[in-house]
């Protein structure tokens, strides 16, 4: 991922052509993301139209970001897969065809100056946040497949292998906040209007004890009076990035003169395990109606607990120099079909 960001900076048009050649469909997902960054930043300061408290330009301009990294990620990724052809494509033209209706369809009710996401207030809005729902669970799916296909497959170099692994594990944790957000969340104001009889307008949310649109972090928007479930999908999802990146930094020439291959392994593992920790440990504030920026004493407890465990397992890693011998920290290796 690394060699292909220098690769874009020095040879972007060669870089373009490989991708395209890997999937037009996942390409073309990235290059269009890539476009609306820009373009909606611009709106975003000559349109000052709010939409639940907050700019709504806001909204397409994350999904335009996060859409284009994910995309890329996974566009790297899927060439790393040897032989079934038919799963990769499946996968790339599912998640470039969802990412390209996902963030269409959130700029199309920016447009139409009304909410995206759990808008339910007329037929017309129940049915294109069910289509956004469709796609993201088709999303999901592709990702799980990607999971389990580099899980079984054997890859050349076991710390590269399990920084990929971890990364993709991660971002599926990551997504279990999402799947929350619209199928096991309801606001304050759709909780008493189902308790009342009623059927509520807004199917889902964001926030947890507290409304949706409220006081909230600058850009990303997230709570400051309640736990926010976007907190553990942003930082779910992003172990695509960091926990590759992590192996990246263990396969550098510095790592491999001072740590073994077993170590280094053992040190994504610790890593992986330590940021999945954070994730669920983000997620279980969040539903603790617990703003980020406002732990209590049981939340770092736990925080550092997790710390803890993770500084543990690294030092007995980076311990296993003197220990070689015993075989200790031994990360076997998943084989499967090549």
């Amino acid at each position: 991922m690394v060699r292909g960001l220098v690769a874009f900076f020095q040879e972007p048009g060669a870089l373009l052509r490989r991708a395209w050649h890997v999937n037009s469909t996942l390409a073309l997902a990235v290059l269009l993301h890539l476009a609306l960054v820009p373009l909606l930043a611009v709106v975003l300061f000559v349109d000052p139209r709010e939409i639940g408290g907050t700019n709504g330009w806001y909204k397409p301009l994350k999904f335009a970001l996060s859409g284009a990294v994910y995309g890329a990620s996974l566009l790297w990724l899927l060439t790393l897969v040897q032989g079934r052809r038919r799963l990769v494509l499946a996968v790339a033209n599912i998640t470039g065809g969802a990412l390209i209706v996902e963030t269409a369809l959130i700029t199309l009710q920016v447009v139409r100056n009304t909410a995206s996401h759990f808008n339910m207030r007329t037929p017309f809005d129940g049915i294109l946040f069910s289509l956004m729902g469709f796609f993201i669970l088709l999303l999901a799916l592709a990702n799980f497949v990607l999971t389990v296909l580099l899980t079984l497959q054997r890859l050349p170099d076991p710390v590269r292998a399990w920084g990929i692994r971890w990364g993709l594990i991660i971002s599926l944790a990551g997504m279990v906040s999402g799947v929350w957000m619209s199928a096991a969340n309801l606001s304050p104001a759709s909780l008493a209007a189902v308790r009342a009889g009623q059927t509520p307008t807004v199917v889902g949310a964001h926030s947890v004890g507290v409304e949706d649109g409220g006081p909230g972090l600058p850009f990303l928007g997230w709570s400051t009076t309640g736990g926010d479930l976007r907190v553990s999908h942003f930082v779910g999802l992003h172990g695509l990035q960091v926990l590759p990146f992590c192996a990246f930094l263990l396969t550098r020439p510095w790592a491999v003169r001072r740590l073994g291959g077993q170590r280094r392994a053992a040190l994504v593992w610790a890593a992986g395990l330590g940021y999945l920790g954070v994730t669920l440990l983000l997620l279980w504030q969040a539903l603790r109606a617990q703003p980020l920026l406002a732990p209590d004493s049981v939340t770092w407890l736990a925080a550092a607990a997790v710390a803890a465990a993770t500084a543990a397992a690294t030092a007995a890693a980076v311990a296993a120099a003197w220990i070689d011998s015993a075989g200790w920290f031994k990360v076997p290796e998943v084989v499967g079909r090549r």
